[in-house]
């Protein structure tokens, strides 16, 4: 018997693709914090996993699109960049407290997986 791996990791590997996205973007943010103009960008989990819920996991479905989003700032700044250290600071960590999260879902998915291959 065949094991889907599509099935059996659910919306992990998804997840887990979208927070190196978002750290790509905020790390981007992050490099121009001071070019004058830069409108600093996000991604929205909330439509990844909309989309998630609305296709489900298929392999016929293509990779999911991710919208780039410009962040709205606190407190406007005489260059036009848009980009406020603190709060893309703030995003990265919590990204990045996300990506271990999402990583250690997946660690348990696999973990399962050995131990029904191994038969326990």
């Amino acid at each position: 018997m065949a094991i889907s791996f599509e099935n059996a990791l659910g919306v992990h590997p998804e997840a887990l693709n979208f927070r190196v996205q978002r750290t790509k973007v905020l790390a981007s943010n992050l490099a121009n914090v001071d070019t004058p103009g830069y409108l600093a960008k996000d991604l929205s989990f909330s439509t990844v996993m909309s989309q998630m819920s609305s296709t489900g996991v298929s392999k016929s479905v293509p990779k999911f699109q991710i919208e780039t989003l410009y962040s709205v700032p606190y407190q406007n700044s005489k260059d036009g960049n848009t980009v406020e250290l603190g709060v893309e600071q703030a995003k990265f960590t919590q990204n990045n407290m996300d990506f271990q999260t999402s990583l250690t879902f997946l660690n348990m998915k696999f973990s399962g997986l050995a131990k029904v291959i191994e038969g326990r």
